[in-house]
């Protein structure tokens, strides 16, 4: 996928801004605008969304330490976005508001147990190691799973916004 000057900029920006907001929102643990972030860009920007998804890993690991709680990262938000892609486009665009909203708070709620995976790899836990580690995870996934059904309503104002830039250009 070639990409112009301006692709690179406007990736570069949405990238610095998700970063950017979760930095914002570190006082509130589990609470941040990542989840609808990648949504939005999915739905506006399709496959090139990966862009600025993975600039914001990259600025993650960079600038907070490449220790071994970044290296679900890799995987976790791909994930959301690829499902994102997986939302047929043909859909009445009501049904796709309410599916992006759900399946940014699905994310949110699984995130501890997509996490967990890599955790029980680079710790060696035991299957039921890792269950046990989900086990404790979970308020913070339901705290992480709400925030993300709120943040969700801002999915299509996001997206609006984009497409308005976007066709402006």
């Amino acid at each position: 996928m070639k990409l112009s000057v301006r692709e690179m900029a406007v990736f570069s920006m949405l990238g610095a801004v998700m970063y950017l907001s979760k930095m914002l929102m570190e006082w509130a643990p589990n609470i941040h605008l990542l989840g609808m972030f990648v949504v939005a860009f999915t739905v506006v920007y399709r496959a090139k969304a990966l862009y600025p998804i993975y600039l914001f890993v990259l600025l993650t690991g960079t600038l907070n330490g490449f220790g071994t709680w970044w290296i679900p990262y890799l995987y976790i938000w791909t994930i959301l976005w690829g499902v994102v892609m997986l939302i047929p486009r043909k859909l009445p665009q009501k049904v796709k508001n309410v599916l992006y909203v759900l399946v940014c708070s699905a994310h949110g709620f699984l995130f501890g147990v997509l996490y967990a995976p890599a955790q029980a790899i680079i710790f060696g836990l035991s299957f039921e190691g890792m269950i046990a580690w989900i086990i404790a995870g979970l308020p913070f996934d339901m705290i992480h799973g709400v925030s993300n059904l709120i943040c969700g309503f801002l999915i299509m104002p996001i997206v609006y916004i984009l497409q308005y830039m976007e066709k402006r250009n």
